[in-house]
């Protein structure tokens, strides 16, 4: 019987440790210290150069700053509501190249990096509308004269033909 009470007792001992152990952590990370950035949000996700991104991280309740290839240090700040979250906006480089880039995020000393985060497209090629010369080809000029010596002879016969009629 005494037996079942030790027992009974290093249960309940064994219980509340548990309990107190997995209550700690989420203890820390109410008052801010220990909590990791997480959750790494970009929109949009392909942008041209020269375009606005905005990040969102959770788990930054002090702010911080995020870097990336593509776009000078920008800085993150925190936002109310739940999950600690901070928010940043960068602007994309014009020289950045073409494909997918990373973003690293540093709160509170604490870094967290997303793999293609997001994609920078590039710019079309402006200009002459797809044509590739000045001034009119050969063919085009061929057909062009074509075109006229054709008016010529359907105009010449219609005028024929009316001063024939007049004869009449």
């Amino acid at each position: 019987m005494r037996t079942t009470r030790v027992l009974a007792a290093s249960a309940v001992s064994a219980a509340a440790v548990a309990a107190l152990g997995l209550a700690a952590p989420t203890a820390l990370a109410r008052d801010g210290m220990g909590v990791s950035p997480s959750n790494i949000v970009v929109l949009p996700a392909v942008i041209a150069r020269g375009g606005q991104i905005t990040v969102t991280v959770d788990g930054c309740p002090g702010g911080g700053f995020m870097t990336s290839p593509a776009f000078a240090q920008a800085t993150l700040t925190p936002i109310s509501g739940a999950n600690q979250t901070a928010k940043g906006t960068a602007t994309i480089n014009d020289n950045a190249r073409p494909g997918p880039y990373d973003i690293t995020v540093n709160c509170s000393g604490r870094t967290l990096t997303r793999p293609a985060a997001f994609t920078v497209i590039g710019g079309v090629r402006g200009g002459l509308g797809g044509s590739s010369t000045s001034g009119a080809t050969p063919t085009d000029m061929a057909i062009g004269g074509g075109l006229v010596a054709a008016a010529v002879v359907g105009g010449g016969l219609f005028w024929m033909r009316r001063r024939a009629e007049r004869r009449i």
